[in-house]
């Protein structure tokens, strides 16, 4: 026999707390911090962006806890969507899933780990052009190449490594998962205990003197005011980039299949996972303000804020340190991004909604089909070079697909009211409701502020829905006989 009919219930609550955990750190909080303090111009809000975005994880965790306890199978937010409202909007998170949310953020992470790579092999750098090719003239008569890096290689080596692994069976993935997060965890905590003992007094001084004076951060020391609704808006700029490091936590959901105890631990490793990353975020930062002055927060060389800060609590070795934090951190993260995602696609390919292929298991007890067709996917995001742009683009609809998930939970609580409900939503409703309407500000001041961040985004989703119409009237006939 080639093929299984179910997973194996192999994961304890160590090994789905260092998923959410291993899934949330990438390179993220080495680098976004940059951007926000641009935004914000001070250590106070700098803070303040990474607490609240925190605050809104934790919270959303907590509501899924609900969701996950009374449908503790494979798919996670992709069967929640389907329960609550309908098959379409099911399809819909599924199908932007596949298309960027999941696919693009492999992509980009897979980048991230070959980029910090070069700090120790510089021949992977991606100023190491392997392949150029002519493609044509631009508008402007400008000439344009198809450009292939040997960072773009590295990262394609590194995603097609892990997928091989994780069709080998759920232990080998699991293996990796808490190995390397459990690493990175201790690294990080080594990095904000040796910052605070390196803290320098004088920069901690100035940065946190006018703490709480919201403006934009110019690269020659000077700054703007903000109005208040232009404040607002800094401030959910801002919050892409925190939102986008401190997401994946739900990848937990999809291979709920293969828990021991799904009823109880997924809830509390959406708890304990989201807690831990939120908790090392906040201090991170608190150590960038530490140790580094703001404007060379703001403008650290390529964003590289970690490097910056590494530099300057361990000296020249500090770059060093801080890239082997970074390739231990993205190499566990994309594994769970890797793990988790096909297990979404075998849940939609069971309703008939992808590939038939994804619906099976291999010899191992793993959606083989669905890991290479994602591994196909995000091989091509990395060849594209769009990853990071996309990825901007996606954090609105990841947001709106959140709160539709925990509006989900009032639907199903009046639809199937007697339904077993192993564990409740912490704080019920007041929490979901303060999600969901904080969710919403994000959302619409994205869309006044930073429309760009929003519309590619919807086009990607909503382009689903003719491929949702085409798929039901294919399968029609197939029906009929």
């Amino acid at each position: 026999m080639d093929h299984n009919s179910s997973f194996k219930p192999s994961l304890r609550l160590i090994d789905a707390t260092m998923l959410v955990a291993g899934s949330m750190i990438g390179s993220g909080i080495f680098i976004v911090s940059a951007d926000i303090t641009r935004n914000v111009g001070s250590a106070g809000w700098l803070i303040f962006v990474w607490l609240i975005t925190g605050f809104m994880t934790l919270t959303a965790a907590l509501s899924y806890g609900e969701l996950s306890a009374m449908y503790p199978k494979a798919g996670g937010q992709y069967v929640y969507l389907k329960e609550a409202y309908n098959p379409l909007v099911g399809f819909l998170y599924g199908w932007s899933f596949f298309t960027v949310i999941q696919t693009a953020t492999i992509a980009a992470v897979g980048v991230a780990f070959s980029k910090f790579m070069a700090y120790l092999v510089p021949a992977v750098s991606e100023d190491n052009i392997l392949l150029k090719i002519h493609t044509g003239v631009d508008s402007v008569g400008q000439a344009r190449f198809f450009t292939f890096n040997a960072a773009q290689g590295v990262s394609i080596i590194l995603i097609v490594l892990l997928t091989f692994i994780n069709t080998r069976g759920i232990k080998s993935g699991k293996l990796i998962q808490t190995t390397f997060t459990l690493t990175k965890l201790l690294s990080l905590f080594g990095l904000i205990v040796f910052g605070f003992i390196a803290l320098k007094g004088d920069v901690w001084h100035a940065n946190w003197t006018n703490a709480w004076s919201l403006h934009s951060l110019n690269k020659d020391g000077s700054f703007s005011i903000y109005t208040t609704i232009a404040a607002l808006g800094a401030i959910a700029s801002s919050m892409v980039g925190s939102i986008f490091s401190s997401d994946s936590w739900n990848n937990v959901t999809f291979i709920a299949g293969e828990l021991r105890n799904p009823k109880r631990d997924i809830a509390l490793s959406l708890f304990f996972g989201t807690l831990i990353v939120t908790i090392i975020y906040v201090a991170a930062n608190i150590v960038y303000t530490a140790v580094l002055p703001l404007h060379d927060i703001a403008y650290a060389a390529k964003d590289r804020v970690g490097v910056a800060a590494s530099q300057s609590i361990f000296g020249n070795i500090g770059t060093v340190i801080i890239a082997l934090m970074i390739m231990v951190s993205t190499f566990g993260c994309n594994n769970g991004l890797i793990m988790a995602g096909a297990r979404v696609y075998y849940s939609m390919a069971k309703d008939k909604l992808f590939f038939n292929k994804a619906a099976t298991l291999n010899k191992n007890s793993v959606p083989g089909y669905g890991l290479w067709i994602q591994c196909i996917f995000a091989c091509l995001w990395s060849l594209s070079g769009k990853y990071g742009d996309l990825l901007d683009m996606i954090s609105f609809v990841v947001v709106v697909f959140y709160m539709l998930t925990i509006i989900g939970i009032f639907i199903l609580r009046k639809k199937h009211p007697n339904a077993e409900r192993p564990y409740k939503a912490f704080g019920y409703p007041i929490l979901p409701i303060l999600y969901i309407i904080m969710g919403l500000a994000f959302c619409i001041l994205l869309i006044k502020f930073k429309p760009n961040y929003t519309w590619p985004g919807l086009i990607i989703t909503l382009a689903g829905i003719p491929a949702y119409y085409l798929i039901m009237r294919n399968q029609k006939p197939a029906e009929d006989i």
